[in-house]
């Protein structure tokens, strides 16, 4: 188990319930199992708050804790372009990340490749709020 990713997996500040939120959204993973809810509060196209939570593994926990980081104070369609940064990753894009979101650097490295779903699931959960 890699370190880097327990020590962004216990960093929990947004690993809350948003009793005010303005979307959500929630997503399981048929192939482990792991969930994920994402509750924002969106203000003028803005994410001003981000919480979530689930029933995951250590790297869907920390692909959730760097999200919700990098989308407090984030326009809605730069937020659904790192989506699709993050797919377009998987299917073998390796710069994308590495030029654009140095932010996932940690998280997003060759050797995760097969928790590609692990990591995918919290992007895939706040996609469906961002992108409509």
């Amino acid at each position: 188990m890699d370190l880097e990713i327990i020590q962004i997996a216990s960093d929990t500040k947004n690993q809350k319930s948003l009793k005010n939120h303005t979307h959500n959204s929630r997503l399981k993973n048929p192939l482990c199992g792991d969930e994920m809810e994402i509750k924002l509060i969106i203000e003028k196209d803005k994410i001003t708050d981000f919480g979530y939570d689930g029933k995951s593994c250590i790297y869907c926990q920390a692909s959730a804790s760097l999200l919700s980081k990098i989308s407090i104070n984030k326009k809605k369609s730069q937020i659904d372009e790192l989506c699709n940064d993050a797919n377009s990753y998987f299917e073998g894009n390796f710069q994308i990340i590495k030029r654009k979101w140095k932010f996932f650097n940690k998280l997003f490295k060759e050797k995760n490749l097969s928790r590609k779903e692990c990591i995918l699931l919290p992007f895939k959960t706040l996609k469906k709020i961002v992108s409509n």
